[in-house]
Order: structure tokens, then C-alpha cells, then sequence
């Protein structure tokens, strides 16, 4: 059965790391729903969220040949009940005077955000889980969909720990 699988990654913090780690899931024939890099609370340190959807047995072996990986320091599997996951939409609508408050409603309704206002067009600043995203986007389609962007998931494990902090040693 193949069911979407949150990775969070941590690498050290060097060019060539991320496609290294690509190329390792596209080796597989893996393709990667959802990426982001960014810091973390150590300069050195990268964090990956990784989103692929995958059979439980070919996961466990990428992970073992990414735990490989030199920069590697440490890969942990996101359950989403056991972490906090959201993705960032930014989305430009056409929303002439005619239809700009029922644009701002639904705006509203999805706790996003108007960023720019134009005399055409609104642009939206939403974050949330893809589901909550998606049913924004369906609901701003009738309005004209101008240009949109979204970033890949990033996701933490819920509660006090910390996988960084387990992760490097000072």
C-alpha cells in the first residue's frame, strides 16, 4: 500500500547536500510530493522536510542508504498526529471592486491574509495543512486564479523534544 511518508532530515549545512540527497530518492524512482530546506537553531545545520509517497519497505531501505549519506546527521519519520505540519500559499486573485468584499470574506473565513491590494487583483497569504490550502484555492477559483505559489511542507514533532538538540553535541 503506498501512503505519503513527512521526513524530517537533518544535514549538515554544505553545497552539494541536497542534491546528493535527491538524487538518492529519484535513483529509487521516488518522486518528492513536497521539499524544503532551511536553518536551524544551529548554524551548521539544515533541516529537510521531505514529503514521498511510498510502500513502508522501499522507505526503510532510502533511509538506511540516506542515514549513508555523509552529511547526514539524523532522519526521523513526521507521524501527523504526533507533529505540527503546515505550507505556505501565496495566491493572487482577480478581484475587481465588484467581488473584492467576497473575496476578503472568504479571506477571512480561512484565517489568511490579504498582502497586496490592487485596483484588479488581491494577493493572499494563507498557511496550513495542504487540505485546508486546497480547499481555499477551490474556494477562490470561481474569482480567477492568477498566480499562485506554494512551499513545501515544514513539519516539528509535537511536545518539548527536540531532535536537533538530541542530534548534535556542542
Amino acid at each position: 500500500m503506498t501512503e505519503r511518508h513527512t521526513l524530517s532530515v537533518l544535514v549538515e549545512d554544505k553545497p552539494g547536500v541536497l542534491a546528493r540527497v535527491a538524487g538518492l530518492f529519484s535513483r529509487r524512482g521516488f518522486n518528492i510530493e513536497s521539499l524544503a530546506v532551511g536553518p536551524t537553531e544551529h548554524p551548521s545545520v539544515s533541516r529537510m522536510t521531505i514529503v514521498v509517497a511510498v510502500d513502508d519497505f522501499p522507505l526503510e531501505q532510502v533511509t538506511k542508504q540516506l542515514n549513508k549519506l555523509v552529511h547526514v546527521i539524523k532522519i526521523v519519520e513526521l507521524e501527523p498526529s504526533a507533529s505540527v505540519q503546515r505550507e505556505l500559499l501565496l495566491v493572487k486573485v482577480r478581484a475587481d471592486p465588484t467581488v473584492r468584499s467576497q473575496v476578503l470574506e472568504i479571506v477571512d473565513l480561512f484565517r489568511a491574509k490579504a498582502v497586496d491590494v490592487t485596483p484588479e487583483a488581491v494577493t493572499i497569504e494563507a498557511t496550513g495543512t495542504s487540505d485546508k490550502l486546497a480547499a481555499l484555492l477551490k474556494n477562490l477559483e470561481p474569482y480567477g486564479i492568477r498566480e499562485m505559489v506554494q512551499s513545501g511542507m515544514v513539519a516539528v514533532g509535537r511536545g518539548p523534544r527536540s531532535i536537533t538538540a538530541a542530534a548534535i553535541r556542542p
